[in-house]
C-alpha cells in the first residue's frame, strides 16, 4: 500500500482464510487511513505508537484542502505516526468525539493519541496547515 511492501509467510501451513483476511485488513492502511469498522482493526493493531486524527466534517467544501495539508504532512512522518481521518458526520465516529470531549462546534480538530499509555492532546484549529500540523506532532514527538 502507498510504496510499502508486506509478504506474508506463505511456507507456514497454518495459514488459513481467516488468517489471510486479518492480514490483508491489517495491511490495507494508506497514507492517510479513514477510521471506519472495517480499518478500525488495523488501527489498533498498527506498530506504529502514534495516532494523528484529523476529525472533521467530510462534506465540507474546504475538505478537500485540508486532505491535500494533511497528506502532505503525512509524509513527513511515515513510519513515525499513523496518519487518520475521522469524519465527524459519521454516527459510528460519535464515541471517538466523546473519548476526546470533542463537540462539532469545535471541529475540525487534531488528536495525537500514544497508544501504549492512552496519552494524547487535542488541538481545535481554524484552518489545516501542513505548519500546523508539523508544529503540533513535534511538540507531542518531544
Amino acid at each position: 500500500v502507498d510504496s510499502d511492501r508486506r509478504d506474508l509467510d506463505m511456507n507456514n501451513r497454518d495459514v488459513d482464510a481467516k488468517k489471510l483476511a486479518r492480514f490483508v485488513r491489517i495491511n490495507e492502511l494508506r497514507l492517510v487511513t479513514e477510521y471506519s469498522p472495517v480499518t478500525a482493526i488495523g488501527v489498533m493493531q498498527s506498530s506504529l505508537q502514534f495516532n494523528l486524527l484529523l476529525i472533521t466534517d467530510k462534506m465540507s467544501p474546504k475538505h478537500p484542502e485540508r486532505m491535500r495539508k494533511f497528506r502532505t504532512a503525512a509524509e513527513l512522518y511515515k513510519g513515525k505516526i499513523l496518519f487518520i481521518l475521522l469524519d465527524s458526520n459519521l454516527k459510528s465516529n460519535e464515541r471517538v468525539l466523546s473519548y476526546f470531549q470533542l463537540k462539532k462546534s469545535q471541529l475540525p480538530a487534531l488528536a495525537i493519541f500514544h497508544t501504549p499509555d492512552d496519552e494524547h492532546v487535542v488541538l481545535t484549529v481554524d484552518e489545516i496547515s501542513i505548519e500546523h500540523v508539523q508544529d503540533f506532532c513535534n511538540r507531542f514527538l518531544q
